[in-house]
């Protein structure tokens, strides 16, 4: 069952009922081989219409290509973006002149306090590394996860 004010927590086989429900996707994910590609022009065409795509996790997740067929087709009623495939965005992309799309510089973790949080963080992970205790570290990298 799903956590207090969670109204549905489904694992990788309620990806198709999450697509066709949802309003809105919000990709969090991190970009592994798993992951790459995952929201394709199938998962568009699954997506409720009138939808909105917010990436603010990796750009290789989403297929500009069926992104922006699904914008134009009215599939998506709009994205927001703050990630891409490559970065910066390159300048002949349509996606920067499409209505209903927010493009942001990577900015998405940035908020009031973050760059405080982020020097606390960055300390206190060269004093446990100076201090021969990695296992300490905050944040670290699963190698095997491959994030």
């Amino acid at each position: 069952s799903a956590p207090a004010g969670v109204e549905a927590l489904w694992g990788d086989d309620g990806w198709d009922r999450l697509l066709r429900q949802s309003d809105a996707l919000v990709v969090t994910a991190p970009d592994t081989p798993e992951t790459r590609g995952m929201v394709d022009g199938d998962a568009f065409a699954r997506m409720k219409r009138g939808a909105i795509l917010v990436n603010v996790a990796r750009g290789r997740i989403v297929d500009e290509t069926a992104l922006v067929a699904a914008l134009r087709s009215g599939r998506l009623r709009g994205a927001a973006l703050d990630v891409f495939a490559e970065e910066p965005l390159g300048p002949a992309s349509p996606l920067w002149t499409m209505d209903g799309v927010l493009i942001t510089p990577h900015v998405s973790p940035v908020s009031r306090g973050f760059w405080r949080r982020e020097a606390d963080l960055v300390l206190h992970n060269l004093r446990c590394f100076l201090e021969g205790r990695p296992q300490a570290m905050r944040n670290r990298v699963d190698l095997d996860a491959g994030y």
